[in-house]
């Protein structure tokens, strides 16, 4: 059962660690507000979070052992940018991994779970009808890691989460659909499929969902840098 305490992230402030500061760059990057190739300056990373260079460094030693940052000797950190073959990779992984899970799921699933799961749409479709297209991919994200959470198995929902994380950065860079990136009838049918225990039909849409999602990959292209880290995060 997922606990949503758990999943909350706080915003950064005058008393933020170097954990809540990579927290909140980490949702910056799978909002697509931090695109794949923008530079990560200490020092203009410390004045927007106002803390010290120290934290910052420190949070993005952290974001590079997630493979989100990259940090380059003499040239500093930078938004990583998967390569097509690791783009095909994380998905292949994803397509072998995530099914099975969502199976699990619907085995296991609770009614809180379920409410859960259907909140969490609410949530993403709000933010779509807003305009709001970075946080509804935050949530299309975040969706899959808690149906991952909800199966109970640890090790491989702490590797989804993963896969999830570069999954944001390549869908930065190669995306080439114009529709969202998770629409919500797939969403739906799955959380439907794991409402009704149908483990097969649950492991055949999210199957479905992820072969999907690869096809719309272009891995010619290319995501280009935006504005400055101040306009971006201030």
């Amino acid at each position: 059962m997922i606990n949503p305490d758990a999943v909350a992230i706080d915003a950064p402030s005058s008393t933020s660690t170097s954990g809540t500061v990579a927290a909140a760059l980490s949702r910056a990057i799978h909002e697509h507000r931090l695109a794949p190739g923008t530079k990560l300056g200490e020092d203009e990373l410390a004045e927007v979070y106002g803390v010290s260079r120290t934290i910052i460094r420190t949070a993005l030693q952290s974001l590079a052992h997630a493979k989100l940052v990259e940090i380059q000797r003499n040239r500093g950190a930078f938004v990583s940018q998967p390569t097509p073959k690791e783009a095909q990779e994380v998905f292949e992984a994803r397509e072998l991994l995530e099914p099975r899970t969502a199976r699990t799921a619907a085995l296991k699933a609770t009614a809180q779970d379920i409410a859960f799961l259907k909140a969490h749409i609410d949530q993403e479709h709000a933010a779509t009808a807003k305009g709001d297209h970075g946080l509804a991919l935050y949530l299309s994200g975040q969706l899959h890691v808690h149906i991952a959470m909800i199966a109970d198995q640890n090790t491989i929902a702490n590797f989804i989460e993963a896969l999830i994380a570069r999954s944001s950065l390549i869908v930065a860079l190669y995306w080439k659909r114009e529709s969202a990136l998770c629409e919500s009838h797939a969403h739906g049918a799955l959380i439907n499929a794991i409402e009704s225990k149908d483990g097969n039909a649950a492991e055949a849409l999210m199957r479905s969902h992820l072969v999907d999602l690869h096809s719309a990959l272009d891995l010619r292209g290319k995501a280009s840098v935006g504005a400055s880290l101040k306009e971006i995060l201030g």
